[in-house]
């Protein structure tokens, strides 16, 4: 493996990995004002939600790498404690982009994007009302990083309102995935947009009444199945016990698996290998308890010929 040792690179090239190797990232699209009152607009994808209890946020504006110089956002900050984390969408993108221009400190960059300011319920700097999500901030903390070129400076928020545009919400009331149009940040030039194609549901184990088997509890033969993935795997180590011996012989009849049972009972490794591919199959379309039943005969039969 390529071996990176901070300090014998160059920062450009360091941040180069780091942001390719840590995407894709979340835009905090923060609005800020000074002490005379004077507004700023800018998106960083140094940015995530830490805590619920209280709500916290922190995003980072970093120092410029080629000067070295803080943003207005920290400046402002400093100045006047408070901002706006607002959430951007696909559908205000590139007025986002115009807004990441380094514009002399006083100029507004709701004029030049074009966005409107809205006025905040809490705290002095505007929300920006095309977002779908605004929440106003007291920053509690900001921590430098350091005073070099390409340092971070952590701004440490506390949310203390949030506004959600109800037509993101699904008929329960919550953020509803498929209606944000969320955009996130890779390297150099290049973003991501998720669409409904990229969305998916993983089922949570953590939710689970059993914290699941594990991949240690498996049989060794599905543990280092040729032709199951960590992925495969891991949906079958989910589950809360290993299927009985009784459930097994009730699986006999069914017509896929009778028949690889017919046509391979005298040839174990191909038997293996085609029950494990129906296995996976069954996996993909989410019969995991099915799919750990087919995977269980093949255990079966390895012991019983061992025996």
């Amino acid at each position: 493996m390529l071996k990176i040792k901070p300090g014998e690179v160059p920062v450009p090239k360091l941040h180069e990995y780091l942001l390719s190797a840590v995407a894709p990232r979340p835009i905090a699209f923060v609005s800020t004002i000074d002490k005379a009152g004077n507004v700023n607009l800018a998106p960083f994808s140094f940015f995530n939600v830490f805590g619920a209890n209280p709500p916290t946020l922190i995003f980072s504006p970093a120092r410029s790498g080629r000067t070295g110089q803080s943003k207005n956002t920290h400046d402002n900050v400093l100045e006047v404690a408070e901002c706006v984390v607002n959430i951007a969408h696909y559908d205000m993108l590139y007025q986002m982009n115009l807004a990441a221009n380094m514009f002399p400190k006083g100029v507004n960059e709701f004029a030049k994007s074009g966005l409107t300011p809205v006025a905040s319920e809490i705290v002095k700097p505007p929300r920006v009302a095309e977002a779908n999500v605004q929440m106003e901030c007291i920053v509690k903390q900001v921590i430098e990083t350091g005073p070099l070129g390409g340092a971070g400076n952590l701004i440490i928020c506390e949310v203390v309102m949030m506004h959600i545009n109800e037509k993101v919400l699904d008929h329960a009331g919550s953020i509803d995935p498929y209606k944000m149009n969320y955009i996130a940040r890779m390297s150099k030039q290049f973003w991501c947009r998720i669409s409904e194609e990229n969305i998916f549901e993983v089922p949570s184990f953590r939710m689970a009444d059993s914290p699941g088997l594990g991949f240690d509890d498996l049989p060794e033969g599905i543990r280092k199945s040729k032709y199951l993935s960590g992925n495969d795997i891991a949906l079958i180590a989910g589950s809360e016990r290993l299927p009985e011996e009784k459930e097994l012989f009730e699986m006999g009849p069914v017509p896929e698996v009778k028949m690889l049972i017919d046509k391979y009972g005298n040839d174990f490794e191909t038997f293996e290998k085609e029950m494990h591919l129906l296995a996976k199959q069954e996996i993909e379309q989410g019969n995991i308890w099915f799919a750990f039943k087919i995977l269980m005969i093949v255990e079966m039969t390895r012991e019983s010929l061992i025996a």
